[in-house]
């Protein structure tokens, strides 16, 4: 085939948006039934997680490098890699003394505790019992049973993403003060992404709502903003393969099969009166188009401005998380009809 006919088969995938501002759009506020959002949240809770629980993203764990670590409903965990890559994880504290291991050394493939020397290898020492660990490829997955309380699975729901090797993945974490079904539940709420994320998204329409278990997705058409009035339309589904997890999968439009995975990871304890939730989401970016190999070869460019977007998105969709979280504490929320509906 001919540069020529090269050149007359490629479309933009760029379309310039006429349609009407922010104020005149179409109110959503009837679509978006708090009955129907709770179903779908009552139904992504009562499905199985294994006790997998997401910690972070697989880049940042580094063989040869320090550990990480953190807490998982007032666990304290760490983890890490053997100089071979493999992940090893267990309880945060040290077992002599409780010195935090996070802060220890990766010293060929052990973890050397700062304080005293303890040595853990990832097998059970002195006390110290390791936890099961799963590396996706993009994130990093620990099972913690006693807190999960449910029957354990060998292996955690991974959603189905782009081959691997065809993408962009990044990964964006941030902090609330709220509880994971927050965090669920705001993803479970697509008609707000034009009225509450205007720079982003324009246009959105929820084509069609879950039906029950066996039909459980919402689907949308939107257009991305690229800048001004240049838009990105496609088709999305909006589903929750388990309890702590929502994923928005393009199915139509520039980029289909990317996945833009939320999930929501506890970090106090249940009950807890000051609840906090880890949301990490990972974006995997996908495209047939040719010339997406250079967007490839420049994903340690493109991960920081990812990074940066579903920052921007966050800070607002972390007010909405906890702004339901404090509602609902009173008993207020969701649910209660607006003045005047009868």
């Amino acid at each position: 085939m001919t540069r020529g006919a090269d050149k007359a088969r490629w479309t933009s995938p760029l379309r310039v948006r006429r349609g009407p501002g922010w104020a005149a759009q179409t109110p959503t506020w009837q679509q978006a039934k708090p009955a129907l959002i709770d179903e779908a949240l009552e139904r992504a809770e009562a499905r199985p997680s294994g006790n997998w629980f997401v910690v972070g993203a697989s880049r940042d764990v580094v063989a040869g490098k320090g550990p990480r670590g953190g807490t998982v409903g007032g666990v304290e965990v760490v983890w890490w890699r053997t100089e071979g890559g493999e992940l090893r994880a267990g309880p945060g504290a040290c077992p002599h003394l409780g010195a935090p291991l996070r802060d220890s050394r990766v010293v060929c493939g052990a973890l050397v505790c700062h304080w005293h020397g303890l040595a853990l290898d990832g097998s059970a020492f002195a006390g110290w019992d390791p936890y099961p660990v799963q590396d996706d490829g993009v994130l990093v997955w620990v099972r913690l049973d006693e807190f999960g309380g449910e029957e354990p699975l060998e292996r955690p729901v991974v959603p189905a993403r782009p081959p691997p090797g065809s993408g962009v993945d990044a990964v964006f974490t941030a902090v609330g003060q709220c509880e994971p079904r927050d965090v669920v539940a705001n993803r479970l709420d697509p008609w707000h992404g034009s009225w509450f994320h205007p720079y982003s998204f324009v246009d959105l329409r929820v084509v069609r709502t879950p039906r029950g278990e066996l039909d459980d997705a919402f689907a949308v058409d939107v257009s991305f903003r690229v800048a001004g009035r240049l838009v990105v339309p496609v088709r999305a589904e909006f589903t929750a393969p388990e309890p702590r997890t929502v994923v928005m999968r393009i199915t139509e439009g520039e980029g289909a099969t990317s996945v833009v995975e939320t999930h929501a990871t506890p970090l106090t304890p249940r009950g807890d009166a000051s609840p906090r939730t880890a949301v990490v989401e990972a974006v995997v970016a996908a495209s047939e188009r040719r010339g997406f190999a250079l967007a490839r070869a420049a994903a340690p460019l493109l991960r920081p401005l990812m990074r940066q977007a579903a920052g921007r998105l966050w800070r607002d969709d972390l007010a909405y998380a906890e702004r339901r979280w404090s509602l609902r504490g009173t008993g207020r929320f969701p649910g209660r009809r607006p003045p005047g509906t009868g």
